[in-house]
């Protein structure tokens, strides 16, 4: 006799799917305010909201590239390289040199959509790749070590650190970009078309779309907020490092995939993205308030992509796992 409750059928349920990251979100904040009482402060909130910006931004920008059907591994070099080029650019350009770090960002963006599409390269070889690329860019502007942002430079990154209203800048550009890429993925043609390739590339070619481009264009928003985030880290930390971003890799993928966002693509947005990266950063300093060990971060954070990969992926669109 079958069971009527289907535990399977019910996380495949898209409702219960987007329910799933929010609820977790609130159970989260519970349990370490138990935990650790003091949590919910204003002091607190506003460190969370300020370290979540940076990690949203990034993992906005490899929203796009997921809901394609994608992945851009290159995202924590393109950052670093970011970090890397204000920091010696900002003693001789000033502001200037904030456009042409994320410049970089954008360009790097574009030759991992490049690679993909006209070589007809796996996207995770294709941005592993660049990476690589950019990280051994950064490395040799570097000259392998990290470079401080002296006193004349930060008259011109003090602005990232101020606060308006008693509101972190960070958390406005954070906010800024989440509606920005929102409003994006739901009202533009470029939005409707990423779904459309993320829930089927040949379904999305028969209808007309020009899938290349989309493609590219993902990338293309992948990198240029990578350099974002980049340059937020680079003034917040008064220093540019080829290494700078090394540890955001997995948090920002995970925090894509906690907050909803299939891994197969064509379903998910920013939204859910806001939500995940809400939910990682509140595990990491939940681990902190409770007194876990910093070095095991990464084993929760891999551990929480494993299940959150698990209930999003839509095994319907994949005949092997492999």
């Amino acid at each position: 006799m079958k069971n009527s409750f289907d535990f399977k059928s019910m996380l495949a349920n898209a409702w219960v799917q987007g329910a799933i990251p929010p609820a977790l979100l609130i159970v989260l904040v519970i349990i370490v305010e138990i935990g650790s009482p003091g949590f919910l402060t204003g002091e607190t909130l506003a460190l969370l909201l300020s370290n979540t910006a940076v990690l949203f931004i990034l993992a906005t920008g490899v929203t796009f590239v997921i809901l394609i059907g994608g992945i851009d591994l290159s995202i924590q070099a393109v950052a670093s390289l970011a970090s890397v080029i204000l920091a010696q650019l900002l003693p001789s350009m000033g502001l200037l040199a904030f456009p042409v770090a994320i410049a970089a960002g954008l360009v790097f963006g574009i030759l991992s959509g490049v690679v993909h599409v006209w070589l007809r390269v796996p996207s995770f070889v294709a941005t592993l790749a660049t990476g690589g690329v950019v990280a051994g860019m950064a490395l040799w502007l570097a000259n392998g070590r990290a470079i401080t942002i002296e006193e004349g430079g930060r008259a011109s990154t003090s602005w990232i650190n101020a606060t308006i209203a008693g509101t972190p800048v960070v958390v406005l550009i954070a906010i800024g970009v989440g509606l920005a890429s929102y409003l994006g993925l739901r009202y533009s043609r470029f939005g409707r078309q990423s779904l459309a390739v993320g829930a089927g590339e040949p379904a999305a070619y028969a209808a007309g779309i020009n899938v290349d481009r989309t493609k590219i264009v993902a990338f293309a928003l992948s990198g240029t907020l990578a350099a974002i985030a980049g340059v937020i880290l680079a003034a917040r930390l008064s220093s540019g490092s080829p290494s700078l971003a090394n540890q955001l890799l997995l948090p920002a993928i995970a925090a894509v995939i906690v907050g909803g966002t299939a891994i197969t693509g064509g379903l998910g947005g920013v939204g859910r993205t806001a939500v995940g990266a809400l939910i990682i950063s509140i595990v990491r300093i939940g681990m902190t308030f409770v007194g876990v060990n910093i070095f095991a971060e990464n084993v929760v954070f891999g551990a929480v992509l494993i299940a959150a990969v698990a209930i999003t992926i839509d095994r319907s669109k994949i005949a092997i796992i492999k």
